[in-house]
């Protein structure tokens, strides 16, 4: 019997950089009355803030849930308020070597983007994320830019050459996240087994980045049973059938 639901947040629970919308909120709070759910993106804490706590009940159920910002690299759980337990941090050295690196597998790779909205490297502490549009680029401009991922594959290919020591993977809408190596979705899955004593085998991972060289499927490597989704239409739909799996409705 599975008893956690991991899900990814961009592209999985709600658009890139964008909040959960009143559907996604209340099967995600129905969800938490019945099982531990827990959250792993390559967003911030400040982004978990703003696109899913300020739109879920401040309520007890709160207790079943666990925040892994920035792949796993950071992990918040509740408990009167929200607390953390571990933080991943680069040292100076190491950001350093990753921008310098990051600018120049860009100007390899040969994309010119005309236009940008926002920084584009941004330092998260324990990860550094490349937006190609911009921190803050209109969704629908992100939706169009990389649809088939060839562009961040091809940028990705070549930072893997200049800082083979460190985890790069592809996420959300127009993004690469970079961590220390190790560290990613799987380190996180492995502190969410460790903290909240729940074996692999007893979690469902959902995401909509679960191909290789994506930052879902570290996931998936780890050995969890994996649900890839497309968008969080699906996203929706997949809840509603592990809700009623847990609550035992026949008719699923």
């Amino acid at each position: 019997m599975k008893k956690l639901i991991v899900y990814d947040l961009d592209g999985t629970l709600a658009e890139s950089k964008s909040s959960l919308d009143a559907e996604m909120a209340a099967l995600l709070h129905d969800l938490l009355g019945v099982i531990k759910v827990a959250v792993i993106s390559g967003g911030n804490w400040p982004q978990f803030e703003t696109q899913l706590l300020s739109h879920l009940p401040h309520d007890e159920r709160l207790a079943n849930l666990s925040l892994l910002p920035t792949c796993g690299t950071k992990f918040y759980q509740y408990s009167v308020d929200w607390k953390k337990l571990y933080e991943e941090d680069f040292t100076e050295d190491q950001r350093e070597k990753i921008r310098s690196s990051l600018k120049k597998a860009l100007a390899a790779a040969g994309f010119k983007v005309e236009k940008t909205w926002g920084e584009d490297i941004e330092d998260r502490g324990s990860q550094i994320t490349y937006s190609a549009l911009g921190q803050q680029a209109p969704l629908d401009e992100k939706n169009k830019w990389d649809t088939d991922y060839a562009k961040r594959k091809k940028i990705k290919a070549i930072l893997d050459t200049y800082i083979p020591e460190f985890s790069v993977r592809i996420g959300g809408a127009t993004s690469i996240d970079i961590t220390k190596p190790g560290i990613d979705k799987a380190y996180g899955i492995r502190k969410l087994r460790d903290i909240l004593s729940i074996s692999l085998k007893e979690m469902i991972y959902i995401g909509d980045a679960l191909f290789a060289g994506g930052n879902d499927y570290p996931a998936e490597e780890a050995g969890v049973t994996s649900i890839p989704i497309r968008d969080p239409r699906e996203t929706k739909r997949v809840t509603e059938t592990i809700i009623a799996c847990m609550n035992g409705d026949p008719k699923v």
